[in-house]
């Protein structure tokens, strides 16, 4: 039972089994989520850190089940990242699409040093590149909107 809670939780309600693209699903899952929370910064906060917490508690496990390291299957990081991608942000469209492909841009190319995190074992590796994704994203866009004067 807790191996299945376990997957369960790690591919984010089995979208990590989807056969193309699970992380980009999990994203846009997740982008989707932080819409739905927008103008409840309390609670946005609660559900990314219980979705984050679960995702250090199951990834972990969930990568050893299926002894591969950081298997494609596991997205709850990306739901985590994206969260942290859109928090205190407007919500415009533009604003949606631009932070939604910067946080995939961020995810895949990892840049330093994210990259180094990845190394980690574990649920650290999974989850900590993920999050630094979320925070470079979160961080240029507050950048580039205060730049524009849009906040």
């Amino acid at each position: 039972m807790r191996d299945r809670l376990s997957r369960v939780l790690a591919t984010f309600f089995f979208m990590g089994n989807f056969p193309v693209a699970p992380g980009s699903l999990a994203s846009l899952a997740g982008t989707l989520l932080a819409i739905s929370l927008h103008g409840h910064p309390g609670i946005h906060v609660f559900l990314f850190l219980l979705i984050t917490f679960a995702g250090f508690a199951v990834s972990g496990r969930v990568e050893k089940l299926l002894g591969q390291k950081d298997p494609s299957c596991i997205v709850i990081d990306e739901v985590s990242g994206v969260l942290l991608a859109f928090f205190t942000l407007p919500l415009t469209p533009a604003v949606i699409v631009t932070t939604f492909f910067l946080f995939r841009a961020f995810d895949m190319f990892k840049i330093y040093p994210v990259n180094r995190f990845e190394e980690l074992p574990g649920a650290v590796g999974i989850m900590a590149d993920d999050l630094w994704a979320g925070f470079y994203t979160n961080i240029t866009m507050q950048l580039a909107l205060r730049w524009a004067g849009i906040i």
